[in-house]
């Protein structure tokens, strides 16, 4: 498929992602290297908006034995909270997700990094607090107890990126790939230390105003390979058309923005044939292993997941012309249909 390349604005000064009048802000139109984005606006100018705001954290872990998912979210008329575990080796599965409407049990920050994050239901309770070395996240349900610290190497790169539907209607948001985590999980009573250098943590931070329905696929993996710590970020259908992408390939910390479309090739009716994701010198493909099937239907609110996780091989040609290979990377690829 021909490449079409985008022209995306690079970011380097802080800027508020809305103007006075809660619309969006066109300086902020672009992608960054880190958190940049001032998002306050969204819950404070919330109630002219009524419906459409959308404000959450997603944090991901994974360890060679175990997957590790953390949501804490408000999206406008309810908070939906979730914790869940994998265990890798027998696919059992720990698991506790709320729908709170109206929301409540809910405290987010009113920008990325700038406070913490809470939730707190019956037999559910995460607390997402930045340190001095990172960011802590701890949860509790029913046989599941998480303690753990997503390190922030000095000079670590996230992307940052707005999309644009409209003046009414974006998104902001920081896909974090490729954070070394240690720790504990406690299952049933047993922990399980996190073995510093296999383990990683990814973050998809969100603050933004939504169409109520919308189409997306995400695909991140964090790992080791030839020697260096490989970060994979690819997105589609959401940001097409807006003249944003939210695909970048990390290297040992350092982003490398990818501005096309990609290309992904795949069918969910058979989720076990490798997803193939192409273009902008990424050539990639993911083999997954086992699909996290979510499925909601609340009238207005429904929503319908497949996340499926797996290993992530192939190459990427950098813009100066390296090429970098890469295999047994572990993450996962999705695609989500919200109705919200």
């Amino acid at each position: 498929m021909p490449e079409n390349p985008i022209d995306e604005r690079e970011l380097t000064a802080t800027v508020s992602l809305t103007r006075p009048d809660g619309t969006l802000n066109p300086d902020a139109v672009g992608w960054a290297r880190s958190p940049l984005v001032d998002t306050g606006g969204i819950a404070r100018d919330g109630i002219r908006f009524t419906g459409r705001n959308k404000r959450w954290e997603y944090w991901c872990l994974t360890t060679p034995t175990h997957v590790i998912g953390l949501t804490v979210s408000s999206i406008d008329y309810a908070a939906v909270h979730e914790v869940w575990v994998l265990d890798r080796a027998t696919e059992r599965t720990w698991h506790r997700s709320v729908t709170n409407i109206p929301p409540r049990g809910v405290e987010l920050p009113p920008s990325a990094e700038q406070g913490p994050s809470r939730a707190r239901a019956k037999d559910l309770k995460v607390d997402i607090d930045e340190v001095t070395s990172g960011t802590r996240l701890r949860a509790r349900i029913p046989g599941v107890e998480i303690d753990v610290i997503a390190r922030l190497p000095e000079g670590h790169e996230r992307l940052a990126v707005v999309v644009p539907w409209s003046s009414k209607r974006f998104q902001y948001t920081v896909k974090d790939v490729a954070r070394p985590a240690s720790g504990t999980l406690t299952l049933d009573g047993e922990t399980h230390v996190l073995p510093e250098g296999d383990c990683w943590a990814v973050l998809d931070h969100g603050r933004g105003r939504w169409p109520y329905d919308i189409h997306w696929n995400w695909g991140a993996g964090s790992g080791r390979s030839h020697g260096r710590v490989i970060g994979i970020q690819v997105g589609a259908k959401w940001t097409d058309g807006t003249g944003s992408t939210e695909n970048a390939f990390v290297v040992d910390g350092r982003l490398h923005k990818i501005s096309v479309e990609l290309d992904w090739d795949y069918d969910i009716s058979d989720w076990r044939r490798p997803w193939r994701i192409t273009g902008g010198g990424l050539d990639a493909v993911f083999a997954p292993v086992y699909d996290k099937q979510t499925r909601t239907n609340l009238g207005l609110l429904s929503a319908s997941t497949d996340q499926c996780f797996g290993d992530w091989s192939g190459t990427f040609r950098t813009a100066d012309g390296d090429v970098i290979a890469f295999e047994g990377i572990f993450g996962w690829v999705e695609e989500v249909h919200n109705r919200w």
